[in-house]
């Protein structure tokens, strides 16, 4: 338990409550013996061998521009040296709309929310997939924002939403689909968790979203594993 460590770095656009997404992602961490160090700057992924030593990374950052200079030792840590990355909603997946290898390693990214906050709908598990971090959870609604995500077609998909959802009208109605909501997938020698959920931080403290993510950091860190 002593060998886990985490880093969780917030901020972006404050609309995604990043502190308290933080709080909560620290709170979770730390409960599972981990050894965390939080920070508001994307300065704090520029330390190559720091992060290398890491067991966890966690993005909470939306709508930002990073440098090479911070975004290189990330990939990195995780495509090198197994780091585990693992983080929700925009972010992760909508951090650095104009950097390509991150949404490469996230595996997806933000293009459109259809109803914006309050669209009521349901996350369904995939059956057909099971998994750790999924084992044994019911399928669940939730009010808030419905990502519509473009995707990486070798994603490992957890769960689904379908579009078009009444009330959430939009260009995308005549295309019905099942969205992935939560993945897993592998970067180099790391592991990647995903959760679309997430715009703001009482939609993940909810008890079964709550566990996918204490579980989605698990599966993902290096040397730890569900």
């Amino acid at each position: 338990m002593a060998d886990r460590s985490a880093l969780i770095v917030f901020g972006g656009w404050d609309g995604h409550e990043p502190d308290k997404v933080a709080a909560l992602f620290e709170r979770i961490l730390k409960g599972e013996g981990f050894a965390v160090e939080v920070s508001d700057t994307l300065d704090a992924f520029a330390d190559a061998a720091k992060l290398a030593d890491l067991s966890l990374i966690v993005p909470i950052w939306t709508m930002g521009e990073i440098k090479d200079v911070q975004a290189n030792p990330v990939f990195e840590a995780v495509r090198d040296h197994g780091v585990g990355l693992a983080g929700c909603h925009g972010g992760m997946c909508d951090a650095f709309r104009s950097h390509t290898e991150w949404q490469f390693m996230t595996g997806g990214q933000w293009v459109a929310h259809p109803g914006n906050d309050g669209v009521r709908y349901a996350v369904k598990f995939d059956r057909s997939n099971p998994h750790p971090i999924t084992e044994g959870l019911a399928d669940f609604e939730v009010t808030s924002e419905q990502y519509y995500l473009h995707t990486d077609p070798g994603n490992n998909v957890l769960a689904t939403c379908d579009f078009p959802t009444p009330g959430a009208d939009g260009p995308h109605v005549g295309n019905p689909c099942r969205m992935p909501t939560i993945w897993t997938k592998t970067y180099g020698k790391g592991r990647v968790y995903y959760n679309a959920l997430g715009h703001h931080a009482d939609v993940l403290e909810a008890p079964i979203p709550l566990e996918t993510m204490r579980r989605g950091f698990l599966w993902a860190a290096k040397g730890v594993g569900l």
